[in-house]
Order: C-alpha cells, then structure tokens, then sequence
C-alpha cells in the first residue's frame, strides 16, 4: 500500500499535467499568435466557410482552373484520409491514370499543345494540396479564358495576383491557391 499511493498520485497528477494542462497551454498559445492557422486557415465569404487555404477542393467544370488530383477516398480532398496512391513510377495503374488525366485535359482543350504539366495529372504525397505550380495555371488560362468569354490578358493578370511567392523568399517554389484562383474568376471576395 505504500507504494501504491506515490504511484497513483504521481499518474494522477500527470495525466493532469499532461492531459490537461499542457493541451489547454497550447491551444491558448495557438489561437492567441496563429489563431487562423489554429482555426484551419479557413476562407470565408461573409459569414460563411467555403473552404480551406491549405486542403485542395475539386473543381471538374473547364471554365474553372483545375487542381492536382487528390489520392484521397472515399472522395477526394478527404481531409481525414491523407495519404498519397503508392502507386511508384514503374506502376502499371499510374501510367494509366496519368494517361487518362493527360487525355482528359486534352479533350477539353484540344488546340493546345503545349506539354500538359506534371502537377495537373499526379497527386501530392498527401492527396491534399491545394496549389498548383504557375506552369500549370499558365496551361489552363486559354481553356478558362474561351470558356468564360473573358481575354486571356485578364485571366492571366488574375493568376499573376495569385501567384504565390517562396515561404520566406527561399523555402518551396512559387505556387497558385487554386480555390483561391477560382473565387477571384468568379469575382468573390473572400477573407
């Protein structure tokens, strides 16, 4: 028996350190110094939540700019099912895939023949991203452009303004919010 009571009071006392303490320490701290991160990094038109800067959504209608593929099931961008395909480069099943998403994008856009970039028919490592490279935002601003009966220049200008720069001018290559992209086509105006 005594050596119970240490024992009991030492788990009882950490699972209140642990478990409580420090989770509500932390939480704090994050919504107090990062509290859009902390809340999902969410963009909102007026009050309501239409989505995530940081969790791509699919968009299969060609007047709209296109995002990378999601590996994600039962549906894609499934947020609680983050994985890539594992599907590796000599995989019969991603050659066929990457061929299918090749074909598609060029049916929708036949007169262009420009080589169809590698993010618009592969999935990220987490099936999740949002963001496509400037090469392939740059692929589909003719198709969006015809689509919406809009000049090419005003398309391009709006994927100039998404475009976004390096983390800390060194860390990634630059990048485009594809749901953010997509808002700005249809003149929303988001926070």
């Amino acid at each position: 028996m005594s050596e119970l009571r240490p024992a009991l009071v030492s788990f009882l006392l950490l699972t209140v350190v642990t478990g409580v303490a420090y989770p509500l320490v932390v939480t704090g701290i994050g919504q107090a110094v990062f509290s859009e991160a902390a809340n999902g990094s969410l963009i909102r038109e007026g009050n309501k939540s239409i989505g995530s800067r940081l969790i791509g959504q699919p968009f299969s209608d060609p007047k709209y700019f296109f995002g990378r593929p999601s590996a994600t099931a039962p549906q894609p961008y499934n947020g609680a099912a983050s994985s890539g395909s594992n599907q590796g480069p000599t995989n019969p099943a991603l050659a066929a895939a990457i061929g299918d998403r090749v074909a598609a994008l060029r049916a929708l856009d036949p007169e262009n023949k420009a080589p169809v970039p590698i993010d618009l028919v592969t999935a990220s490592a987490s099936g999740l991203d949002p963001h496509i490279s400037p090469a392939a935002a740059e692929y589909q601003i003719a198709r969006v452009a015809r689509m919406r009966n809009r000049p090419e220049a005003e398309i391009r200008a709006l994927v100039e303004d998404a475009t976004e720069g390096r983390t800390l001018g060194i860390l990634g290559e630059p990048r485009v919010n594809v749901l953010l992209l997509n808002l700005a086509l249809d003149g929303k105006k988001v926070s």
